[in-house]
């Protein structure tokens, strides 16, 4: 399986490249809609999702170029999900857009839990939000694709998040050992070309001919989203102390992805400047 640009756009999706923002997690849960100031200074409207029956967080926004970023974090099964909606270069041959899925283990302490994020509130919805912390950037080198029509073994959402990115999902080796360990079917994963290690590719930003195999790179930011909980203390009538939620802690993390694409077409972003 290799990336591809989706050759029919269907409606739904161009619907949602051209609309603000739409929440994609379904189920019984709490919507939080913020401002936030993107790192070239655009603001967009963020829409966070907790849903507690599924135990998960959606977080969804769009970016000045017109790209719709989708995080998806699967409590449940330790599992998040990347997903951005390119849209395509019409003049250089692409389609309308281009869709990307990156899936990898979900880290505890990464975001707030679902409860938690299901009642947040703010006092001022028209404030524009900026990360308390700035995290560094993750390096990932996504070697395996996932078949995506047995990708429910790892996650319920991936079905829902990556239809449109089919032969575009991607994982990393120690991710993919990880849930092999933990007994999911090994027929789900395609290791690719190599992307370390002497790669025998050349980065798509240094390849000319767009027919030609690379190495992919796509970076996208998580601008703002709660992290962790604040804690106060307070003492009763007796003087016993207790700590006590009381707050969250924002922050910003940006991610590196690297992947190997049997064409440059299909990595047009990804060139010198």
């Amino acid at each position: 399986m290799f990336a591809s640009c989706i050759c029919a756009a269907s409606v739904r999706i161009l619907t949602r490249l051209c609309a603000l923002v739409l929440v994609v997690a379904v189920g019984f849960g709490s919507e939080l809609r913020v401002r936030v100031r993107l790192s070239d200074g655009l603001v967009t409207d963020e829409v966070l999702e907790a849903d507690s029956e599924r135990d998960s967080i959606s977080l969804e926004f769009k970016q000045g170029d017109g790209t719709l970023i989708t995080f998806v974090a699967d409590f449940k099964q330790d599992v998040k999900i990347f997903r951005a909606l390119i849209l395509g270069e019409l003049e250089r041959g692409q389609n309308q857009y281009q869709a990307l899925c990156f899936i990898s283990r979900l880290s505890r302490n990464e975001i707030i839990p679902s409860e938690s994020m299901a009642r947040l509130r703010q006092k001022n919805p028209q404030a524009i939000r900026l990360a308390e912390e700035r995290r560094g950037l993750e390096q990932l080198s996504m070697s395996a694709a996932v078949n995506l029509s047995r990708a429910w073994q790892l996650s319920s959402h991936i079905h829902n998040m990556c239809s449109e990115a089919r032969e575009a999902i991607y994982t990393r080796e120690a991710d993919v050992k990880h849930w092999l360990d933990k007994g999911v079917d090994g027929s789900m994963f395609e290791t690719l070309p190599h992307t370390t290690e002497v790669p025998s590719f050349q980065a798509c930003h240094s390849t000319k001919d767009l027919w030609q195999p690379c190495l992919c790179t796509y970076s996208l930011r998580l601008e703002w989203y709660p992290c962790q909980l604040k804690y106060c203390r307070s003492r009763d009538t007796t003087g016993k102390g207790s700590n006590y939620k009381c707050g969250i802690k924002s922050c910003s993390k940006g991610y590196h992805f690297t992947y190997y694409v049997p064409q440059k077409q299909l990595c047009l972003w990804d060139e010198e400047t």
